[in-house]
């Protein structure tokens, strides 16, 4: 299994950016997956999910801001960001659900992209 997240960089506050996740060695389009995100001396924080059949969750902060989507002939996930403000700051990686069912946890992270917001 590996997921390889890209698109981080440095944005401006209310600045936009989409983070891509390509994966590879499991049945992607069968999966769901999941976005995290770590903020400097903080610990890991769930941001949004899809599932197999595209339903979509975001956390309560990121809910109208973000939108997470997937295109299943690519093997992608994407997480579109706008209205970025500092707290966002942080890496964000994608990752494997370990539950399926409720998407909880997770089996397999990708090694994260940093994304800053600062003027």
């Amino acid at each position: 299994v590996q997921l390889v997240e890209s698109g981080g960089g440095l944005v401006r506050p209310g600045g936009s950016l989409t983070l891509s996740c390509a994966a590879s060695g499991f049945t992607f389009s069968r999966s769901a997956l999941k976005w995290l995100r770590q903020a400097p001396g903080k610990g890991l924080e769930w941001v949004s999910a899809i599932r197999s059949d595209g339903t979509t969750y975001y956390a309560d902060s990121m809910e109208g801001r973000f939108t997470i989507s997937r295109d299943n002939a690519k093997n992608t996930i994407y997480l579109q960001m706008s209205s970025l403000k500092p707290e966002d700051t942080a890496v964000y990686y994608c990752a494997i659900p370990r539950d399926a069912s409720t998407l909880f946890g997770y089996s397999y992270r990708g090694q994260g992209t940093q994304v800053t917001v600062s003027s």
